[in-house]
């Protein structure tokens, strides 16, 4: 099998996993756990690639980060064309932003919460604005879900599997009532069988 997931607990990984089940690509996966203290990933990914991070996927010998860049060349030479709308459409453009905006804005004040959540007091400071960035780009994602439940037209999307970490993540945060629509797209998500073949393949997530 010339296809390989590295794939990292409680990580984006996940969604790399989730994408090749809606496809249908066959793949490998390649495990590695977090460090139960510090929660980084271990040493071994960085056997893989420098930055020691996952997603990481190798084709044929070629290796690739970087979860947007990994979901668009698996659409592109694994099958999911139909993830993607066409270019040259209006869809294709919002489709562009989302990917983008997934990894991008959203997961800015993500990070910075989950990094300065060990600072204690130290963290005060940073507070105020990293709480005002999360509830701008939660509720910026909740009045952009269309009547379908998706992001972009009426059906699943590499975006939606792109959002679905963000989302995940409001949910966690305990915010599904103040975002229910955000709430009923990571149901979406969690219903479809690709998505529980890929969390049964890849391992507990999150507690998902």
């Amino acid at each position: 099998m010339s296809l390989i997931v590295h794939h990292l607990n409680n990580s984006r990984s996940q969604r790399i996993l989730w994408l090749l089940e809606e496809i249908g690509a066959p793949y490998e996966i390649r495990f590695y756990d977090r460090d139960p203290e510090t929660n980084l990933a271990p040493a071994e990914l960085l056997a893989v690639h420098p930055l020691g991070k996952s997603p990481v996927i190798e084709d044929d010998g070629r290796v690739i980060i970087e979860s947007g860049a990994i979901v668009e060349y698996l659409c592109e030479r694994h099958g999911g064309d139909a993830l993607v709308p066409g270019r040259g459409t209006e869809e294709h453009v919002r489709h562009l932003e989302w990917m983008h905006f997934a990894e991008g804005s959203a997961m800015t004040p993500i990070l910075l919460r989950i990094y300065t959540a060990r600072l204690g007091e130290a963290a005060a400071p940073l507070e105020a604005r990293i709480a005002q960035q999360l509830q701008s780009h939660f509720e910026y994602m909740e009045s952009r879900l269309g009547p379908s439940g998706h992001f972009v037209g009426d059906a699943l999307s590499a975006a939606d599997i792109m959002l679905s970490f963000p989302a995940e993540i409001a949910v966690m945060q305990g915010l599904a009532p103040r975002y229910p629509k955000l709430a009923g797209f990571v149901n979406m998500c969690h219903d479809r069988p690709a998505w529980r073949r890929a969390r049964d393949k890849g391992g507990a997530y999150y507690g998902y």
